[in-house]
């Protein structure tokens, strides 16, 4: 037996199963208020490391990155050695990195710290997403349970600037990170006694040249996405990708000759399979981009602190909890596709709302927008998620969780960089003549730059400037939310027919031919 599973692979789950998925809710929540808490500890981080730019890029960028290069190798680990045991690892490693990052004295310590972080939690996101379709066998009840799940990162991500505004009030900049403690402390205590261990037997060698391979393929081309969102197209972004894809090449090659490879490539003849994955993929594009756009424009055209624009962003929130936990449920009598396809579209009247946004008079139109954006968000991560999990079999579904995660990632990440690019060349097109004649060097290239830079050279332009570069910035804001509207339209129709064969949850079984091949996908234990 490859494992020691307690719960029952039949039948529905019992109160122990849903406490394992407040404990499983727990990190995920953790994670998603890592990535957001830390731009409020920025300044006076910044203030007491002394960092010089490039270290502070690193700062921000080595978390996405590591976690981003490891999730497939971290979820075929966890499938190989045990969900729960890997869970439990990176949970410990977590809270003891978090410290280690609380306390660093230098920026070079402080980056090395976020890296180990992000290698911690790739090991997360996948050990739960995977352990969640051993706990709930039941397709209603899963579905139901990875709604709960998808909900928290967002939570997490919403709660960032409230909970990490509040401590950096009363404490230092480390303080944000220390929240990272007891969560790992509950989860090391509860996940023994509520979750159940599950490791997927016959899993063969795991194969290390794999692992670098996987590596030397994702981690350039996130670097080229980000670097894109940042300078633009350039030889370092060409260069990046080209390398990305020679070696993602060589590892699906690899894949297809290993008797035990690190990832499938099976899994991707499963029509629902790959179908799921581009809608989360291209779903996340929008949600990437008018996340970094809406957040700006609250804080530098509104002028709200982060704090305040951390709980505009609350209602929007909910409304994602909402259709996470909803949409599986109206699942249950209407086929998942059409279900997708109905709430893109209200994300679709989202972005048109936002495209209407007026500079210093937008808070509310901001709100309603963002909030049906959210609201496609919650539907497309909860039921996306559940086919992709849903059509693996259980001994692929860390793999199968780990692509998931990878390809939201990845969304997000192309998301800041193509909808950010595009607003920036707006702002740039507009204020171009705009900056007065003889302004100093250093004042009129970070205005004519981005609205950040503007903010900062205010003070030493002519009165009234800062308005028009807020104008601007929000011209840009509404191209990029249009072209977002478009895009999701699309995406809408698309998810209508691509996931058209998917019955209803807890309907009939899928056909034969849409089963991974029994020769890899092991056995239920």
């Amino acid at each position: 037996m490859g494992s020691s599973m307690s719960t029952t692979t039949a039948g529905r789950a019992g109160a122990r199963e849903w406490g394992g998925l407040a404990v499983l809710s727990l990190p995920t929540v953790l994670l998603g208020l890592d990535v957001t808490v830390l731009y409020l500890a920025l300044p006076s981080l910044a203030e007491d490391l002394r960092p010089s730019g490039t270290e502070e890029l690193w700062i921000m960028d080595a978390y996405g990155f590591l976690i981003a290069g490891f999730l497939i190798t971290m979820g075929t680990l966890g499938d190989r050695i045990g969900r729960r045991r890997l869970l439990l690892l990176g949970a410990a490693a977590f809270g003891v990195v978090s410290v280690l990052a609380a306390y660093s004295t230098s920026a070079e310590m402080l980056i090395a710290a976020r890296a180990a972080l992000g290698i911690a939690g790739a090991t997360l996101m996948p050990s739960t997403l995977a352990l969640i379709s051993n706990m709930f066998s039941d397709e209603r009840q899963r579905s139901l349970a990875i709604g709960v799940w998808a909900t928290s990162f967002a939570l997490g991500m919403a709660l960032g600037p409230v909970v990490g505004g509040a401590m950096l009030d009363h404490f230092w900049w480390g303080s944000a990170f220390l929240l990272a403690v007891p969560v790992a402390v509950v989860l090391l205590v509860a996940a023994p006694l509520l979750i159940p261990e599950y490791r997927a037997p016959h899993s063969g060698r795991f194969d290390l040249l794999s692992v670098v391979l996987s590596l030397v393929a994702i981690l350039p081309v996130i670097y080229a996405v980000k670097q894109f969102a940042k300078d633009g197209l350039g030889l370092a972004t060409v260069a990046a990708t080209v390398v990305g894809v020679v070696f993602a090449v060589v590892f699906v090659k690899r894949q297809g000759k290993l008797a035990s490879p690190l990832l499938d490539m099976r899994l991707f003849t499963n029509r629902t399979f790959s179908a799921a994955l581009s809608v989360l993929l291209i779903g996340l594009v929008g949600v990437g981009g008018s996340m970094l756009l809406i957040t700006q424009q609250l804080q530098l055209v509104e002028g709200l602190p982060p704090v305040e624009a951390g709980l505009w962003m609350g209602p929007p929130a909910m409304l994602m909890f909402l259709a996470a936990i909803g949409a599986p449920l109206v699942s249950r009598r209407v086929p998942p596709g059409i279900v997708v396809a109905a709430t893109l579209t209200l994300s679709m009247v989202g972005y048109v709302l936002l495209t209407q946004v007026d500079a210093g008079d937008g808070v509310a139109l901001m709100v309603i927008g963002f909030g049906l954006v959210y609201l496609g968000l919650g539907a497309i991560a909860a039921l996306g998620t559940d086919l992709v999990v849903g059509a693996a079999p259980p001994e692929k579904a860390g793999s199968a969780s780990a692509m998931s995660e990878t390809v939201q990632e990845l969304g997000l990440a192309l998301g800041v960089a193509i909808l950010g690019s595009l607003a920036t060349a707006v702002y740039r097109n507009r204020i171009d003549g705009e900056i007065p004649a003889g302004t100093p060097s250093d004042v009129a290239e970070p205005a004519g730059d981005s609205l950040a830079g503007a903010a900062s050279s205010a003070q030493r332009m002519p009165e009234g400037w800062f308005e028009t570069a807020k104008e601007a910035a929000t011209s840009g804001l509404n191209t990029a939310m249009l072209v977002a509207a478009v895009c999701t339209l699309v995406l809408a129709l698309l998810s209508a027919v691509v996931l058209r064969h998917v019955g209803v949850i807890g309907g009939q079984e899928p056909d034969a031919e849409e089963s991974v091949p029994a020769e890899r996908a092991g056995s239920q234990v």
